[in-house]
This record gives structure tokens, sequence and C-alpha cells, in this order.
């Protein structure tokens, strides 16, 4: 123990920050035993110099990372972040224009008949305790990701690859090959998908993967920073990994950053603006103004990923027609809600295929539009109208036309979206009832096969930049957690189906059109927007670029001033 931390002291002198013992008195005997062979194998590597090397940057976001760099338990957005930009590898990435390019694989084939897909590894990367990073990493995390005793949340990524052993063949140290029936964005899962350690994790059974202490308390990667100390519900902290290869890009600028949790935005503002941290992540729109006016600081705003909606459980009688759907829609001022919540930082969403997207149809972006007298001649069609004069529509039988929106609390734009609706939808005599839920019942309440009790539910949904809506309309899912809808749609499916299988990106255009298309007709959702993503950045750190791909793309590209800098140690 005594050389242990000698070693560790050693590791944070070499970084140029105050030395500091990690602490791993009281970690799992697995942590104990991988830690010190981190700070042996880092501490021995020699530190880069120059102008840009040095001090610690600080981002604060309001949510936690339940997982740690657990890619087995890959279900967090800004875990994956951590993930596949700091502490481990993917095998591929995508670059500004979202085409893919080498990263942990030099390079790739595919077969003329597109079954066989095989990729050649770098043979400099090693994990952070010293082991080199082998073809085996690679065919291990394939195997247990899509075993199901481990319970991979995104198994579906290799829905189409040849399941077990028979799809995978290690040819060398270097080189592994996966066999796959043809389909659209193959490469897209290793983009995704972190490779992790077969030699610290291979003896660990399937089932215990997901909570094993790697994730939370010692993961051991193979990224630009190295893993240093997770403080639970407070901060994650990470350190340069002086032996990232140079053809990457070399080791880190920071000697060390940190990922703080500050669950309120008031209090994440008032540190962008005090110098407390260096990022805010996700700021609301609302800050935005003093983020643009503040010295200390500039306002990012980037493409995403995630689009905000209200689904509708078409299993209810009353939200069974899509006439009645389609006219929940137009009788709310969508435009209205992009202005009032989102500050103009997104626009008006008709489907769930993102603007950054190959196959998104702009000509859609007019459908639909606020129309309440539309609104209530399509509920006349359906036949709900004011029989009694009391303002709220009802059926042949006299049955009111009344639903329920729910969301969870602490989400004040869900419950915003849930109050306009309201609102608006009494003009076109729909009775709407809101109703609060906690997160894990509201979560149960939808999800459980058979149960499903709701009428609507305001969400928010990010997608992969491989969109796949399977999950969500497909008829074969309908008992499935996610297929909220409810719908059964022949053509819906055959559309589904389609689009995964056209590798040709103009022959499957006219179809991703036709699939918008056609959930404009049905409208089992009815869309709100795609926001733009915000974050607030300190004006001392340079070198940040965000787009669509993430906040963190180029961690290792950012820099401070050496006259910006200062101890941030704790």
């Amino acid at each position: 123990m005594i050389l242990a931390g000698a070693l560790m002291l050693t590791l944070m002198a070499c970084q140029g920050t105050d030395p500091e013992t990690r602490p791993i008195q009281g970690l799992p005997p697995f942590c104990q035993e991988v830690l010190p062979q981190v700070d042996a194998f880092l501490g021995q590597e020699e530190q880069p110099t120059g102008d840009r090397y040095g001090g610690t940057a600080v981002a604060g976001g309001i949510g936690a990372i339940p997982d740690g760099m657990n890619g087995f338990a890959l279900a967090d957005y800004t875990g994956a972040q951590h993930m596949t930009f700091l502490n481990l590898m993917t095998l591929i990435q995508v670059d500004e224009e979202l085409e893919p390019r080498p990263y942990l694989a030099r390079s790739w084939d595919v077969s003329d008949d597109g079954t066989e897909l095989t990729f050649h590894l770098r043979q400099d990367v090693f994990w952070h305790d010293g082991e080199r990073t082998t073809a085996r990493d690679v065919a291990f995390t394939y195997l247990r990701a899509t075993h199901p005793e481990t319970g991979f949340p995104n198994a579906a990524f290799w829905d189409r690859y040849v399941a077990g052993p028979e799809g995978v063949q290690v040819l060398d140290e270097f080189t592994v090959r996966f066999r796959l029936h043809p389909h659209a964005e193959f490469l897209d899962p290793w983009r995704a998908m972190p490779i992790m350690p077969e030699h610290l994790l291979g003896d660990v059974p399937p089932a215990e993967l997901a909570q094993h202490p790697y994730g939370t308390r010692c993961p051991v990667g193979n990224g630009p920073f190295a893993f240093f100390e997770h403080r639970p519900d407070a901060s994650w902290t990470f350190t340069r990994n002086p032996a990232f290869p140079p053809e990457l890009g070399g080791p880190p600028f920071l000697d060390r950053y940190v990922y703080r949790i500050i669950p309120e935005q008031s209090t994440l503002h008032t540190e962008l603006l005090t110098g407390e941290v260096d990022i805010q992540i996700a700021p609301p729109p609302e800050q935005a103004p003093r983020i643009i006016q503040a010295p200390e600081a500039r306002l990012l705003d980037f493409d995403f990923r995630s689009y905000a909606f209200v689904a509708w459980n078409a299993r209810q009688p009353a939200l069974s027609d899509p006439r009645v759907r389609q006219a929940l829609t137009m009788a709310t001022d969508r435009g209205e809600v992009v202005e009032a919540l989102l500050g103009g930082y997104g626009e008006v969403a008709n489907a769930g295929v993102p603007p950054f997207h190959w196959g998104y149809d702009p000509t859609l972006r007019d459908t639909l539009g606020y129309d309440p007298e539309e609104a209530g001649r399509l509920l006349d069609e359906a036949g709900w109208v004011d029989r009694t004069g009391d303002g709220v529509r009802a059926d042949q039988a006299g049955i009111p036309l009344e639903i329920s929106i729910k969301f969870n609390p602490g989400n004040q734009q869900r419950r915003d979206i849930a109050e306009i609706m309201q609102a608006q939808l009494a003009q076109v005599g729909v009775s709407v009832r809101l109703e609060v839920v906690e997160w894990a019942t509201l979560f149960e309440q939808i999800t459980s096969p058979g149960d499903r009790n709701f009428d609507g539910v305001v969400m928010g949904w990010v997608t992969e930049l491989k969109v796949d809506d399977h999950d969500l309309f497909h008829s074969s899912k309908v008992e499935q957690p996610f297929q909220w809808a409810g719908m059964e749609d022949g053509e819906l499916d055959m559309l589904l189906d389609t689009l995964q299988l056209l590798v040709d990106r103009e022959e499957a255009i006219p179809f991703w059109h036709r699939y918008q298309e056609r959930l404009v007709e049905l409208q089992p959702y009815t869309y709100f927007f795609f926001p733009r993503r915000l974050a607030g950045v300190s004006s001392r750190l340079r070198g940040v670029e965000m787009d669509v791909r993430g906040e963190w793309v180029t961690v290792a590209d950012w820099w401070i001033p050496e006259e910006d800098r200062r101890d941030r140690t704790r």
C-alpha cells in the first residue's frame, strides 16, 4: 500500500497539479487491485510540454451519471458522452458531416455481398493499466453486449448482426470480423458502443456486469482521459492519459477534467458566471440572454438529437381515430410553444426524424399548423360535437371528450407544454385533465404491457444518429415498453422494415419521406419541437466546439491560457 501511494503521489505531481493521493481505502478489492496498476503505468509515461498543456476544466450539469463508465449499461446520455469521448474508445467516430472515420479501428473492409465486416485495429492503444487493447476486447464487448443476461439497454444495435460466437471471429491480435445481414447504417453501432476491457471483466458473469464496481468505482479505460475519482452525487474527476496515441491527437491539453453534479439550474448558472465552473451543460433558454451579455462567458447553441412530444395512447377509444389525434395537434399552437418555452432556440417538429438527418423531409415543416377551425371540423367529422352547449364535445352516446395528460414533477418544460395544451384544447371543446405523477410510477404506467394507464403523456426522446423507430411504432413491438401509441399499421411496419435495409441513400430517401408523411397522417404523437442544445462556456476555456455529436466531442482539444489557470484540485 505504501508503494502504491508513492506511485499515485508521483503521478499527480507529474501532471502539474498539487500532489494528491488517489483515495482507494474502502473501495472494493477489485478496485484496490487495478487502480495502483493504472497509476504505475501512467506515472511512468512522459508528460507533454507546451504552452497549451496544463490546468483543470470543470463542467457542471444537473444530472448524475448513474451507471458510470460502464459500456454494458449504456443508457444515459451524459454517461455515454463521457465514455465515448473521454474515458473509453469506440471503433469509429463520425466527422462534422456525420461520415465515419477511423478511431480505435484504423480501417475496415466490407465483403461484396455485405455479410462480413472486418475491422483492423490500431496497435498503439493501451488500457490505462498498461495492457494493450486488442481484437479480443472487441469480440468480448460484442458477445457480452448481445448476451441476454447482460441486459444491455441497446441490444437492438445488432439486430441484423449474426448473434453469438458464430457472429464474431478474432482473426489475429488486431483483426476482428463480424457476420451480419446486409442493412443500412451497419457501422453506426460501433460509433456508439465503447469497447470494454476483456482482461478485467472477462470472468465476470454477464448478469453481474451492469452492477460491477468497474463502472462507478474504478473504470479502467483506454481513451484520452483516465479515471481518477468519483464522489457519488457530487463529481467525477479524470486526468490526462499521457500515453494516448499521437496519430489520434496525442495526450489532451488539460491536466484534469472534472464533471460536477449541480442539481439546481439557478445554482449552476451562478457558478458559471462566477467562474466556479467552466461549462454549464444545457442551460434553460431563459438563461441564454444573461450568458450572452456576460463578459466572462459565451453561449453555444447547436443541433441536438432530442425532441419533445405528447404520446397519445390509441388503445383508448377516444384516441383511436387518427382524425382526433390530428385535431389535438392542430388545436395547439406549437409555434407559440417554441417561442415561449425555447426562446426561439428550436423549431416545430412533425415527426421524429431530426432536421440534421439526411432523410429529413423539409416540406413537412408547415403541415398540421395551428388551425382551431380545421381541428373543430375534424372532431365533428369523427363524431365528437358539443351536444349540450356546455362547451365540451361528446360522442353519440353522450360520453364527453375528456382526456388526461400526464407528466413527471420537476420538469417545468413538460408542465408548461401540458398547461398550454389544456388551455388551447378547451377552446375546441376538448376537456383536458393534468396529472403530475412521480417518474418511477409514471414510467411503470406507460410501459407495462396490459396496463398502459394513460391517455396522453408528455415525454422527450433522444434518438441515435441512426434513426430507427421500430421500438416506438412497429406492430411487432405493440406490447413492448416504448410502443406507447399502441398503433398497428401495415404501411408503417413496411416502411420501418424497409428503411433499415436500404443501404443506398438515394434509393432510401423517398421511403424516409413517406415514413414521415405517414406519421403526420396517423399522429401517434403531437410532436412539439426539436430544441437547439445550449451550453454556457467560460471565456477562459478555449478550443470548445459542440455539434450534434455532443458537448464533449472536442474535449481533448480544450485548453486554458496559462495566466487563467488556477488550482482546482478538489
